[in-house]
């Protein structure tokens, strides 16, 4: 079962924070990012998640709180946010007079081009660049939410409480890579590679972290063929697993 709170957690920091690598591997999304002037967008849901996207120099920063925000997206609760990810319902904005052009020309086609990226048309994967882009992306997504789902879910918080304390690394081979950093039973999800990781998870291709991100291919048996490389602390790798599981059910 889906938990409002937890998916708007997902929807924010996992979904809108993807504009940051956006931003870094297509060059349309940068020029959309360009501003005259740095632009702080704050989005702060009611009983659940706030963040601030700030778009400076073509790049994309997404940073906890909603602090140093110059614009402010209000939402009544995490349900109402959700909805406006899946685009049923409008934000209140404060400061939206002021930045009415940069919402409308540059941040709703970011969200778009975005979104194209993650539910792409099948013709478009067939281009090799489209492919490599589209799939970092969505594991940068899936990197993030594993953290949301640890740090807010109910079954993850039980998962993330029986996880040892250290690094696990999420890699696809000579492809993406992330960090997850566990403490005192709380994910935080780094985009970069671990230095010094307790555990390790790694896809052998992009190809094959595709396959298994639409759900083309079984996980198990790739473990078992060696396509899908394990090593390191057992537990750690294990609840890591369990949580995939539900980053599953939450990004369906």
């Amino acid at each position: 079962m889906v938990d409002q709170r937890t998916l708007a957690y997902i929807n924010l920091f996992a979904v809108l924070g993807t504009l940051e690598n956006l931003c870094e591997l297509v060059p349309e999304a940068s020029e959309l990012a360009q501003t005259p002037k740095p632009i702080a967008l704050g989005f702060d849901v009611k009983d659940g998640p706030a963040a601030t996207l700030t778009f400076k120099d073509g790049k994309c920063r997404m940073e906890p709180g909603i602090g140093k925000c110059n614009v402010r997206m209000a939402f009544s609760s995490p349900t109402q946010f959700n909805k406006m990810i899946d685009g049923a319902n409008p934000p209140v904005s404060i400061g939206l007079a002021l930045n009415a052009n940069f919402l409308l020309k540059q941040f709703t086609p970011l969200t778009k081009l975005l979104e194209s990226y993650m539910r792409p048309e099948p013709t478009k994967l067939e281009d090799p660049k489209f492919f490599e882009v589209s799939t970092s992306l969505m594991m940068y997504t899936i990197a993030v939410a594993l953290s949301q789902i640890a740090n807010n879910d109910a079954i993850g918080k039980f998962t993330a409480s029986n996880t040892p304390d250290g690094e696990i690394a999420f890699n696809i081979a000579n492809g993406p890579s992330a960090t997850l950093r566990v403490k005192d039973s709380r994910f935080l999800t780094l985009k970069a590679k671990s230095e010094n990781p307790r555990a390790i998870m790694e896809f052998e291709s992009i190809q094959l972290a595709r396959q298994l991100f639409d759900g083309q291919v079984n996980a198990l048996g790739c473990i078992g063929s060696g396509q899908i490389s394990m090593r390191g602390m057992v537990s750690m790798l294990d609840n890591l697993s369990r949580l995939l599981d539900r980053v599953a059910l939450y990004l369906a």
